[in-house]
């Protein structure tokens, strides 16, 4: 039992007469009891912190077929070495303009501003209202020499824009690897 204890001991009061001190006792276990309550209490009724990700949404199965996109409609971004993004807008990769329409730009403000100019050059080119976010495709191909974090910091300027259509896709084809040439290339 936990208990703090003074001891007794007497004093002169000065009249001649000696006062004695009672010893005081205060037991401590219903401190200890109430302590663990609360810790109890706080541990089960805090909520821990949810893990948060980015949702993904695919096509249906058997649905692979679909229409095909036009060039004109669609903005191929390339992820580079050192946070460096290549991209394609309204061109196809495999288009013979395709070499010297090849910009970069960094995977921040950036591309953003790219997204946004594309948003904007596609809504005038089918007649749609300029806040229409499903009239541009992105389609986003990360490389060899890319990271992690360059596609995630790619799918998070997806969210700042607003884009609703873009696909991550995880191979490159030859005329797209022959476009890149030596910027995708692994050092050894």
């Amino acid at each position: 039992m936990a208990a703090i204890e003074v001891s007794g001991n007497a004093r002169s009061t000065g009249s001649g007469r000696m006062r004695t001190r009672m010893s005081t006792r205060v037991d401590m276990t219903p401190m200890v009891d109430l302590g663990f309550l609360l810790i109890t209490f706080f541990m089960l009724a805090t909520t821990m912190s949810k893990p948060t990700s980015i949702s993904a949404f695919f096509p249906a199965k058997g649905n692979e077929d679909g229409l095909p996109i036009k060039g004109s409609g669609a903005l191929t971004i390339f992820l580079g070495s050192h946070d460096q993004v290549y991209y394609l807008d309204g061109i196809a990769p495999n288009d013979e303009k395709a070499s010297a329409s090849l910009k970069t730009t960094d995977a921040g403000i950036g591309l953003r501003n790219v997204i946004f100019a594309a948003h904007k050059r596609v809504s005038t080119l089918e007649g749609r209202p300029s806040d229409d976010r499903n009239a541009l495709v992105i389609v986003i191909k990360p490389t060899a020499v890319s990271t992690y974090k360059n596609m995630v910091d790619v799918m998070d300027e997806m969210a700042i824009t607003k884009s609703r259509r873009y696909a991550l896709v995880d191979y490159l084809t030859d005329a797209e690897k022959e476009l890149l040439g030596d910027r995708i290339e692994e050092k050894k």
